[in-house]
Order: structure tokens, then C-alpha cells, then sequence
């Protein structure tokens, strides 16, 4: 029987990471619940046993039904049936295994019924789950919804709603309009509330809404009128048993098929509002989406580490001239920079996932108690942190997803073009992963601050100073050759246009990136060794693509921004 935690190592190495220490003290007030609730955790080691039990249940659970489910899942997809969506069967199945297990609401308060595990666990869940299929991730990993809601709805609402989710209920992030997809200031939805009957109701119309005939919904609309900005809108609760809204389609998608991708119709939809007016996108939407990137850094990590292993399970056994193909260096080649790139990706992932559960915890603490001085530190440290890794992995990890999808086809030849084999169903799901919960470009856009600010090149040299060991000392002197040459190109940018700013973004944060992941190797070897072939065949990669961007900038000027503009040739 398969089980996607025990035969991944890599998931166990960053479970153990040294943070995760302090990251479970907090998160657990120092054990204070150890003597109240039966299955709150005695100590870190009882805490740490508890994680991977879970995982290992859900490991066993996506090994076991959730993968084998996935090819008919995508086969199937969900249909629409009066307004309504009926999951695939097999979807219905996954989602039955999982209320079984008692895995929803893993990071929600066990006042609420949830387990009190910090970000770190359930992110790595939903990179297992995303592994064995990533259109029933969206389904499981909207859970999220459940953090927006403990963070900021009353308490009378987080009672009502907050052990539903822990149950199973479903959840849905219903944003997007027809004309409000990336720019969400354009949301038109309109909110009223009704005097007499003490009640907000919503109308209008909402597109590319992934389970959005989810139980429970987090709406984004227009509480005040004559508003055509961001500071016009608030954050609703919906819940499906008050009826008003209608799926009016399904989206027909290219890949995470098993995931419905609903237009639904509003049409005096009784709602609750969601903390204070007018809060609803420059406050919980922020955070919404920032925790909500967080699961597509996951999602592209896990489709990336499935892609790897059908593309080596293929060449092992893939006979041409007399020989397994994985033999030939054309194709070890793009086998050893495939993993090269998953495992940088999950390196990224969890140093976000620990900046976040670092902040949160602190913040959560805050309203509890007036931290010190050194926890305020602390909490600015990593909200900091947490802002800027967030956009930054979520554009690495999923263009190297992307990537990673395309050479694991290409290793499988004219048979990873059939619907035979699983890749050609990762390769179309990996496509989303650069586009929604904002496109690369928009990552970008809110990464280059982390340049211009020099807040990257600062983390870079923060990273420079932590003690290696002596073996591993070539690695950082390559590293910070690199971050040399980042700087000298950064330096040539920011002074100029922001136009020039913006034409360069890419390049800036892409090397920037590459820079960062590589330290992080560089840490993971530290602590096993049996990293070093991958840190080195990653710096190899990182090392020509920074330096094509780097060659690029310095060859670049004002003058030439023209010559790109509107597909001109001339």
C-alpha cells in the first residue's frame, strides 16, 4: 500500500527543520492545554508525533484512494444539475476519505474541533494531497477560507461556522467578476442592507470560482454606494443553507478538471458581513490571498514531485538501442536538474511556511497579551519575510513546475502525449499553477519591491554569515558570486525609469530567487549531506540563468524599451 508521507524523505528532513522548535511553543502557548483537552500535545516530541501521524494517515489516504481516483476524476469531472454541482464520483469519494480521516481543519483552534497544527503540517499536507491529484486540492485546500474567518469574524461567527469546516464542509473564495479577475478594486457586486429585515443581501455575478457551490463562502462585494474602488468593499460569509445563489456554469478547463470552476448568479443572497466594513480587499483579501499563494507554492511543489517520479519510473524501464533510456545523457540530464528544481521549490516553500507560522503565531499571541519587545522584533522580522517570500516562491515554484511537467513529457516521448499515462494529465494541471491566485507577472510586480527596497539582497547577506561547514565552503563562495553580480545589475535598474524598473522585473526577482534557493540547499546540506549533488547540480542552473539575466541587463538601456514595445521588429 502506497503512502505519499513515509516514501518521501525529503517531507520528514523539513518537518524536523531547527525552527520548528520555537514555531510549536508558540503555536501551542507553551503547552497550556496539555492538562484540558485529551489530545492536545504534553511537549515538542509529543506535538512532533502527533504531525506525523496525521500526515501519515493522510499520506496512507492519497497513496491508497486519492491518486488511483485521479484519472477517472479527470475522465469524469463534476457535471451541474439545477443550479447545483455533483462532484465526480470519485471526488465524492476522496472528499469522504478525508471527513474519515479527520483531517479538515487541521490548523484551526480544538476549541472549534480543529487540531491546533501550525502552517507548516498542513502545507505539507497539501503538497501530498497535490501530488496524488491537484484538482481535489483545491477542493481540501480551501479550508484556508476557515483561517480568514478565525482571524477576523466575530466570535459568535467562528462558532457557528468554524467546526462545520472541521466536520468536512466545503469552502469557496468567491472574488473574481467578469470584469474584476487580477484588478479585484473593479469588483461590482452589490451589497445592501435590508433595515427591516436586519439582513445584507448580495446581487450579481461571479466567474471563475473554483467550488464555488462550496458550503460556505467568503464573498468579496460592494457595501458602499457611489464607491468604485477597494475602500467600497467588504468581506461576506455566504452559507449554501440560506440559498440565493445559482451556479449558472461550469468552466470546461484545460486541466484540474475534478476541481468545479463555477459562474454563479447572486440574486438577493442573504449574507453575513465578515469583520468591518469596507475592510474586505485591503485587509481580508490580502491576507486570503497571501495564505492562499501559499497553497499554490504547495500545489506546484507536489504536481512537480508527481511529474519526477513517473518521468524516472519511465526511463528506469523504458528500453531503446538495447538500454534504459535514463541511461542516455540527454535524458539523466534532465532528470537530475527535474529534481534539482522540486527539491529548491520545497526548500522555498517551507522557509515561507515558517515566516508565516512565525508571524501568525506571534500575532494571534498579541491579541491575547502585549508582547515585548524582542517578540514586536520579532513579529515585524517575519511578517516581513513572510511578504516577501510569499510572491517570490509562488512565481519560482510554479514556473519551475511548469517546467519540470514539460521535461517529464518529454522524457516519456510520444507515449506522455496519450491519455496512457499519467503525465499528460500533470502536464495540463501543472499550466494553472503560473496563472491563478495571481500570474507569474503579478508576482512579479509584488516581489520587485523586495529589490528595489534592497530587502532581498539584504536576506542574501544575512544568509552569507550563517555558519557552514568547512567542506561545503566552495558552495557559498559561488553564492555569493552570484549575489555580486545581482547586485551590480540591481544597482543599473533601480536608478533608472520605473519603466526600465518594471521591463527588468522579471530578470531582478528571477535572480534574486535563484540566489535564495540556493542558500537554502546550502543549509539543507549542513544538515545532510546526501543534499550536496543536488545543491550542486541547482547552482550550476541557478549560476547560467542569472548570468543570461545578468548579461541582459548590462547590455540593456532606456533607448531599447521601445524596440519591445507592441511586438515591434523594427
Amino acid at each position: 500500500m502506497a503512502n505519499f508521507f513515509t516514501d518521501n524523505p525529503d517531507l520528514a528532513f523539513h518537518l524536523t527543520h531547527p525552527l520548528m522548535q520555537r514555531i510549536v511553543a508558540l503555536k501551542e502557548h507553551n503547552y497550556r492545554e496539555k492538562n484540558t483537552v485529551d489530545y492536545a500535545p504534553q511537549d515538542f516530541e509529543d506535538a512532533m508525533d502527533s504531525y506525523n501521524q496525521v500526515l501519515e494517515i493522510i499520506g496512507e489516504v492519497c497513496g491508497d484512494i486519492i491518486a488511483p481516483n485521479a484519472e477517472s476524476v479527470d475522465h469524469d469531472g463534476p457535471t451541474l444539475e439545477n443550479g447545483r454541482v455533483i462532484y465526480a464520483k470519485g471526488t465524492q469519494e476522496n472528499i469522504d476519505a478525508i471527513i474519515k480521516a479527520g483531517v479538515m481543519g487541521i490548523s484551526l483552534p480544538r476549541k472549534f474541533g480543529g487540531l491546533n497544527f501550525p502552517i507548516i503540517p498542513y502545507v505539507m499536507a497539501a503538497d501530498i494531497v497535490s501530488r496524488a491529484d491537484a484538482g481535489f486540492a483545491n477542493i481540501w485546500g480551501l479550508q484556508d477560507c476557515a483561517e480568514t474567518i478565525n482571524d477576523f469574524a466575530s466570535y459568535d461567527q467562528k462558532e457557528r461556522f468554524l467546526p462545520r469546516v472541521c466536520k468536512g464542509e466545503t469552502m469557496a473564495m468567491t472574488l473574481t467578476e467578469p470584469d474584476a479577475g487580477s484588478d479585484l478594486q473593479a469588483v461590482m457586486l452589490k451589497a445592501h442592507y435590508d433595515e427591516e429585515k436586519k439582513t445584507w443581501f448580495l446581487n450579481g455575478v461571479k466567474r471563475f470560482i473554483t467550488n464555488g457551490d462550496g458550503d460556505i463562502s467568503l464573498v468579496l462585494a460592494r457595501s458602499e454606494e457611489r464607491t468604485l474602488d477597494g475602500r467600497g468593499l467588504s468581506m461576506f460569509i455566504h452559507d449554501k443553507k440560506n440559498g440565493g445563489i445559482t451556479v449558472r456554469r461550469l468552466e470546461n478547463k484545460l486541466g484540474i478538471k475534478g476541481s468545479p470552476t463555477c459562474e454563479l448568479v447572486f440574486k438577493d443572497a442573504p449574507v453575513e458581513l465578515c469583520g468591518q466594513r469596507k475592510f474586505g480587499l485591503i485587509k481580508y483579501v490580502m491576507s486570503l490571498m497571501n495564505s492562499a499563494r501559499l497553497g499554490i507554492i504547495a500545489q506546484s511543489v507536489g504536481i512537480s514531485e508527481a511529474c519526477y517520479r513517473e518521468a524516472l519510473t519511465y526511463a528506469e524501464k523504458r528500453m531503446q538501442f538495447g538500454k534504459p533510456i535514463i541511461q542516455f545523457p540527454a535524458v539523466y540530464e534532465l532528470l537530475s536538474v527535474m529534481q534539482a528544481k522540486l527539491t529548491a521549490s520545497r526548500s522555498l516553500l517551507y522557509e515561507t511556511a515558517r515566516f508565516v507560522d512565525l508571524y501568525k503565531s506571534l500575532s494571534h499571541l498579541s491579541s491575547e497579551r502585549e508582547l515585548t519587545k524582542d517578540e514586536k522584533a520579532e513579529l515585524k522580522k517575519y511578517q516581513k519575510l513572510a511578504d516577501m517570500y510569499t510572491p517570490l516562491g509562488k512565481a519560482l515554484a510554479s514556473e519551475f513546475c511548469n517546467e519540470i511537467a514539460y521535461d517529464a513529457m518529454q522524457i516519456h516521448g510520444g507515449s506522455g502525449f496519450m491519455k496512457d499515462y499519467p503525465v499528460e494529465r500533470l502536464y495540463r494541471d501543472a499550466r494553472i499553477t503560473s496563472i491563478y491566485e495571481g500570474t507569474t507577472q503579478l508576482q512579479v510586480v509584488a516581489a520587485i519591491r523586495g529589490v528595489t527596497t534592497g530587502a532581498y539582497l539584504e536576506q542574501m547577506r544575512e544568509y552569507e554569515k550563517e555558519p557552514i561547514k568547512p567542506e561545503t565552503e566552495s558552495y557559498r563562495r559561488i553564492l555569493i558570486h552570484m549575489t555580486e553580480d545581482y547586485e551590480e545589475a540591481e544597482a543599473r535598474v533601480v536608478v533608472q525609469s520605473t519603466e526600465f524598473i518594471d521591463f527588468h522585473a522579471r530578470r531582478l526577482v528571477e535572480m534574486a530567487g535563484n540566489i535564495i534557493m540556493g542558500y537554502l540547499l546550502l543549509f539543507d546540506t549542513q544538515r545532510n549531506h546526501e543534499y550536496w549533488k543536488t545543491l550542486e547540480v541547482f547552482l550550476k542552473v541557478a549560476r547560467s540563468r542569472n548570468m543570461a539575466n545578468s548579461t541582459f541587463i548590462g547590455a540593456s538601456n532606456l533607448n531599447d524599451l521601445g524596440k519591445f514595445k507592441y511586438g515591434s521588429t523594427n
